[in-house]
């Protein structure tokens, strides 16, 4: 391999590793998030980084019930809950993250949420399908 190949090949390596977000790093209020969401949000970012995973749950459970559309809120949660050892819930917040959120790169292309499937991807191919279709939280949703 010549010189300048390899360092191009080593350059995109260190690139593309550089510009993924890292799925453990808590996401903050977007702008105009109505403040008692957003002093929720802030403290359990800073209880998070911290490694309170408890405390930082419980301050985002404030900002969902604060903002229940508060996609951030739910990603978050969702992250407190898989390091307090609860897959489940998580499932069930990370979810919602993404219904409340269908652009945000980072929600939906986060590992913690790609176990958990790409409802466009498991749609049906035909829309004329009698099939129920799976509701990304649970269930079925009809028919397409």
């Amino acid at each position: 391999m010549t010189w300048p190949l390899a360092t191009l090949l080593v350059g995109l390596l260190v690139g593309g590793c550089a510009s993924s977000p890292d799925p453990l790093v808590a996401l903050p209020a977007p702008p105009g998030t109505p403040p008692p969401a957003l002093h929720a949000m802030e403290e359990g970012n800073r209880l998070f980084e911290a490694g309170d995973w408890a405390s930082a749950k419980a301050r985002y459970e404030a900002a969902v019930a604060a903002h229940p559309t508060l996609a951030e809120a739910h990603y978050n949660l969702a992250l407190s809950l898989e390091k307090l050892g609860n897959p489940r819930l998580a499932r069930k917040h990370y979810l919602q993250a993404a219904n409340f959120a269908p652009g945000h790169k980072v929600i939906w292309n986060s590992p913690p949420l790609r176990p958990y499937g790409d409802a466009a991807r498991d749609l049906p191919s035909s829309r004329s399908s009698s099939a129920p279709v799976p509701s990304p939280l649970g269930g079925f949703g009809g028919s397409y």
